[in-house]
């Protein structure tokens, strides 16, 4: 096991809440440096991962190492972590100056050395000008910052960043998302962040981690995990619009013991194409158009197709699958 600076590690982590597992004995290494996203439905267990990590709460069973430490028994403050929660958690009553300096006057840094590293990252988050102001004074996205620039001063081994984009608004989403990427790399420390929104795990993480019921279902690249989901759940959770899943047999040829995947992307218009389907909707998106289809034995396809596709409700069009998955029906995994 290393001992770099920023590497952490989870073995066999398992946590329940009564009658409820939350964690279900989750492996997973994440290297020094690396950015990781956690994406899954609610209640997958993505936020319990970051509380166990940051010593907000125990595992029932399972480690946690930090820099090839055992953490298990090391107080929050004194984890080389730090966090960054979706609602902020400022000091209301404190203005941007004081949050910045809270933390570090707690763990005795010298007055003139605290007021330089506050102000050296209120410049690098872009809210140097802000210091004087109280929370209820600022954009979510400000505050935003301020909560990052906050984490910042831990100068941590770990950053934990638990759904810090998912209360602002679209436009400001996207700026805040390529801030972080632009801070990650100028930083290069360890960070795990949780996300629900699977274009900000595709776009932010150097690896992707696909957590169904308390379970690791596939970590990768996050194009590799899109490409070649390992089961009909990655399939189906990861894309918008998902995965057509359609029992062998069917539409899409196969056999009685498969399930065959296509992603509407790899479904192209086709007069010759081999399956018949009738358009029951179009989606125009401006960029792009969505179909909704169904075919005769009355299975549902969704097609990705360009901006005007020229089809409209109730044509009957022809479809050709360009790239097919393969899935064991009984186990849901690759073939």
């Amino acid at each position: 096991m290393s001992d770099a600076r920023g590497v952490l590690r989870l073995e066999s982590l398992s946590r329940s809440y009564g009658p409820v597992k939350a964690l279900d004995g989750v492996d997973l290494e994440v290297r020094a440096g690396e950015m990781i996203t956690l994406v899954g439905p609610s209640g997958s267990g993505k936020s319990t991962i970051l509380r166990l990590i940051a010593g907000l709460d125990r595992p029932d069973h399972g480690r946690v190492y930090v820099d090839g430490a055992d953490v298990a028994r090391v107080p929050p403050h004194r984890r080389s972590v730090a966090m960054v929660f979706q609602d902020y958690a400022l000091f209301p009553h404190l203005t941007v100056r004081g949050n910045l300096l809270f933390g570090l006057r707690v763990r005795r840094v010298p007055r003139a050395e605290a007021d330089r590293r506050a102000r050296a990252a209120a410049e690098r988050l872009g809210i140097a000008d802000l210091l004087d102001r109280h929370p209820d004074q600022m954009s979510g996205g400000q505050r935003q910052r301020v909560a990052l620039a906050r984490a910042l001063l831990r100068e941590p081994s770990v950053y934990l960043l638990d759904e810090p984009l998912a209360s602002l608004d679209a436009p400001l989403r996207f700026a805040t998302r390529a801030d972080l990427l632009t801070l990650h790399r100028e930083l290069r420390t360890t960070t795990i962040h949780v996300t629900h929104d699977q274009q900000e795990a595709m776009t932010l993480g150097d690896r992707v981690v696909v957590l169904a019921a308390g379970r690791v279902r596939q970590v990768g690249p996050p194009q590799q995990v899109y490409d070649e989901p390992a089961d009909t759940f990655v399939a189906g959770f990861l894309g918008s619009p998902p995965m057509n899943l359609v029992p062998g047999g069917g539409v899409l040829g196969g056999t009685p013991d498969e399930t065959l995947g296509v992603r509407p992307e790899d479904l192209a218009l086709a007069p010759e194409g081999p399956v018949a389907v009738t358009v029951e909707a179009v989606e125009a998106l401006g960029s792009e158009a969505v179909l909704l289809t169904r075919c005769a034995d009355g299975t549902r396809l969704t097609v990705r197709t360009g901006p005007r596709p020229g089809v409209g409700p109730g044509d009957p069009v022809r479809l050709r699958a360009d790239r097919i998955h393969r899935f064991d029906t009984a186990t849901g995994l690759r073939r």
